[in-house]
């Protein structure tokens, strides 16, 4: 995908010096001349433009293969669908966990629908999964039989070292509330719990599965980092969005997968790519999904809508 930002920038930047050229030899025309000047200062400035959007991605790439991201954070949400949203979210963290279990990665669990994964490599086996994810099913509290469709979204964020991401302490607001959950012995009476605001962007985070409050504190800040490197992944990605219908790490608000339960069919709408074998990948067995993605990215292949 960068290198084909990459060239397509390269190209763009070409064909403006053609045009600056072709100007310059308007200059000394006393009628054109003024025209031909405001002109190459425009067309300047957008060379200026994508060369920094170049510069960019070149330092994102290298970051990228610097850090190899061996450990990733994935978040859940449901999204449209109410109670079988929710429902559907933990169906894919079960089926994640269980797939990266499967492959020797640890599994972690860090707050309510969002994980921790552990392992070499694993970055780059699940960076596709960002997205929407809907399903087509009738919902066990459905009595009419009908088919409902509820989504969720996932969020694949690499676990960012602070030589990547470095945040302040004074860009910091820590607050801390008793862990644990609704009730019983167990329940922590100490603040252990974290929520950490980021102040410069608003972002919250929280952490509250550890039972020691100085691991939670390294477990929100940890995924702070993260979701401020994807937030400038996501604007560099917005700035240089060109072939869109190139597979790659997709906007978090594409809908990129369809689970249909009456068919016992999942589809990747992103290489039009359909498996009739839904209750194996949802039991973990992923990797034939993962695999065509690994293979399809850099070719291009029109979104499909499959129902």
């Amino acid at each position: 995908m960068v290198d084909d930002n990459q060239k397509y920038l390269e190209q763009e930047i070409v064909a403006l010096e053609t045009k600056i050229q072709d100007l310059r030899a308007l200059l000394n025309d006393p009628e054109m001349a003024e025209m031909a000047r405001s002109d190459i200062t425009a067309l300047n400035l957008q060379i200026d433009s994508l060369k920094k959007a170049m510069k960019d991605l070149e330092v994102s790439e290298e970051a990228v293969v610097e850090e190899n991201f061996n450990n990733v954070i994935m978040e859940v949400r449901p999204g449209v669908g109410g109670d079988e949203a929710k429902i559907w979210a933990d169906d894919l963290i079960r089926m994640y966990s269980r797939y990266a279990e499967g492959i020797g990665f640890r599994v972690e669990g860090i707050d309510e629908g969002v994980i921790k994964i552990k392992g070499h490599g694993v970055f780059e086996k699940l960076k596709f999964e960002t997205g929407v994810h809907r399903v087509q099913r009738v919902p066990t509290t459905e009595r009419a039989g009908r088919i409902h469709t509820s989504t969720a979204s996932v969020v694949v964020l690499p676990e960012v070292p602070e030589t990547v991401i470095n945040v302040r302490e004074d860009e910091l607001l820590w607050e801390f509330t008793t862990g644990g959950g609704h009730g019983g012995q167990n329940v922590n009476k100490v603040a252990t719990a974290v929520r950490l605001t980021h102040k410069p962007t608003g972002m919250v985070v929280q952490s509250r599965q550890e039972r020691s409050q100085e691991q939670n504190r390294k477990i929100a800040l940890s995924l702070l980092r993260s979701r401020l490197w994807d937030m400038e992944q996501e604007k560099k990605r917005l700035a240089v969005s060109v072939q869109r219908s190139v597979v790659g790490r997709s906007m978090r608000s594409e809908k990129i997968r369809t689970y249909n339960y009456p068919q016992n069919r999942v589809t990747d709408h992103r290489i039009g790519k359909s498996w009739h074998t839904l209750d194996k990948i949802m039991e973990g067995n992923l990797q034939s999904v993962i695999s065509r993605l690994e293979l399809e990215v850099g070719q291009d292949h029109p979104q499909t809508d499959n129902n």
